[in-house]
């Protein structure tokens, strides 16, 4: 099987992750104009929910495959790589039947009295085989990722995005004429329909792996099973823990979108606007805000199993050179966005969603993307250290103070959805902060101030480009002169980042294929 170093690991992923993100936005632009905000909103309604539940059933059981299998193929122990993965999987399967049937069960209550729109019971159906196909796929990809071959998760998220376009779309469209309950329904399908693609293609690259490498990959038989009745219970020792840290973060979600609704409602506002206005905030500013994370997602999940053998050799030398890597990384390419979003938001939500109304929304959470892009390294490296019980609290206390803050904003009419768009930006600078904080503490890693400094000063300067291109109003149409002021503007940031020495030849040269050309 083919093991990539962490940088090139980063880069398959990131790639896919772009590629994904790009795809992604084709359902988020056209099913508003399918559906509307409104439907936008039932469809996302579902979905904290949802993530409940594949938190509880999957939670941190991925991570502790990869983190477990790592350290296993650094001592050449290709057993424990079998067991550990059976187990793991027959706990996601045994989890997922449980949850689905209780999801089932229990949807007609769920959806009158816990989510804030009972129209969305439809999609909540929809959605139940979600829980048992992700499961099962998220332990495949933890088995690759421990095995630091990152290929297979990436063509399954590309086919998985591919197939869930145009499901969602097409049976948004075919559903529509029924109302729009059954669009955000037909919507929901298309996921389903997505997930199992993905599956199928981890399935294929499994069975292809066994076939190249038969003795090393047949599975433990009963009596070594029972040698080592402790794989299960260390799996949940070492899950656990981060499983509560997601779960933390999920039923913030999940009470996030309760609160808000509801201290919408609150403050005058009707329940169909409330709804429209929370699917515009979490349906087209937030994906947004995320698009830069394919690039720290692809850090968090190569970090992990990097970390994990370079801890179990002892190798502290090789986790600061990681993580140094991973956060400036995700410094340096998540400035520009934020510029851009900051800058233009207008046009942006114009010509992506027909709605210019929505962008002050933007506009106010754009800051706080740059520590969105900054959290998810320093997360990956607190659960890699074996701190996951950090991580945890750190998320509580976020959670904690967004919930009171929505609750005090939303409800007021002066702020209404702006509430929780403060709540939400407060709450991503105190957790980045935090971890910063725990990291420091843990392996005395920091951030050099003068990196910061050259880049914020890139970002100003970058911006007056943009703006001053964009002011001429060279081209015709709105969305030429927006990418022309995007790309000249981010040419001018490259260049700058070059000059200041923030990345040089030897950044580019780990870049695959491109590293190529250069050496």
């Amino acid at each position: 099987m083919t093991k990539q170093t962490f940088i090139k690991g980063a880069m398959i992923l990131l790639i896919a992750g772009i590629i994904n993100r790009i795809l992604g936005f084709i359902p988020r632009i056209a099913l508003p104009r399918i559906i509307g905000a409104e439907g936008v909103g039932l469809y996302q309604l579902s979905f904290p929910f949802l993530t409940v539940m594949l938190t509880i059933i999957t939670g941190g059981i991925p991570l502790a495959v990869a983190k477990w299998i790592a350290e296993a193929e650094s001592q050449g122990d290709s057993w424990r790589v079998k067991s550990i993965f059976r187990a793991a999987l027959a706990i996601v399967i045994l989890l997922g039947l449980l949850m689905t049937a209780v999801m089932l069960l229990f949807a007609p209550w769920i959806t009158a009295h816990l989510l804030p729109d009972p129209r969305v019971y439809r999609t909540f159906l929809a959605m139940s085989p979600i829980l048992l196909i992700s499961g099962i796929s998220a332990v495949y990809r933890g088995y690759f990722q421990g095995k630091q071959n990152m290929i297979p998760s990436a063509v399954s998220q590309i086919v998985e995005t591919v197939l869930r376009i145009f499901a969602m779309l097409g049976f948004a469209l075919l559903l529509m004429p029924l109302g729009l309950e059954w669009a955000a329904a037909g919507a929901m399908l298309g996921v389903v329909v997505g997930e199992i693609g993905g599956l199928l293609v981890l399935l294929w690259k499994y069975k292809q792996a066994k076939k190249i490498t038969p003795n090393g990959e047949e599975p433990a038989s009963d009596s070594k099973l029972e040698q080592e009745p402790g794989i299960v219970r260390r799996l949940l020792k070492l899950s656990i823990p981060v499983t509560g840290n997601k779960l933390a973060g999920s039923l913030s979600y999940l009470l996030e979108t309760i609160f808000t609704a509801r201290s919408l409602v609150a403050a005058g506002i009707a329940s169909g606007l409330a709804t429209a206005q929370y699917g515009a905030l979490q349906g087209m500013i937030v994906p947004l805000v995320l698009l830069p994370t394919a690039l720290t997602y692809s850090l968090a999940v190569s970090l992990v199993p990097s970390l994990s053998e370079a801890a179990a050799k002892g190798d502290h030398a090789t986790i600061h050179k990681r993580l140094h890597q991973s956060m400036r990384l995700a410094l340096v390419t998540g400035a520009p966005f934020v510029v851009v979003m900051a800058l233009f938001a207008e046009p942006i939500c114009r010509i992506l969603y027909n709605h210019a109304d929505i962008a002050p929304m933007l506009q106010l959470i754009a800051p706080a993307g740059l520590f969105i892009y900054l959290q998810a390294p320093l997360q990956a490296t607190l659960q890699a250290l074996d701190k996951p019980g950090v991580a945890l609290m750190n998320t509580l206390i976020g959670a904690a103070v967004k919930l009171a803050l929505i609750v005090y904003l939303a409800s007021d009419a002066k702020f209404g959805i702006y509430g929780a768009v403060i709540a939400i930006n407060v709450n991503i600078v105190l957790v980045t902060v935090l971890h910063g904080i725990s990291v420091l503490r843990t392996i005395g890693f920091h951030m050099h101030l003068l990196d910061f400094i050259k880049v914020g000063a890139a970002m100003v300067i970058m911006g007056a480009a943009a703006q001053f291109t964009m002011n001429r109003q060279a081209l015709p149409a709105e969305w030429t002169n927006l990418l022309l002021a995007c790309l000249l503007g981010t040419a001018v940031y490259l260049g700058l980042m070059i000059v200041t020495k923030i990345v040089d030849r030897h950044d580019m040269a780990r870049i695959p294929l491109l590293g190529r050309w250069l050496s």
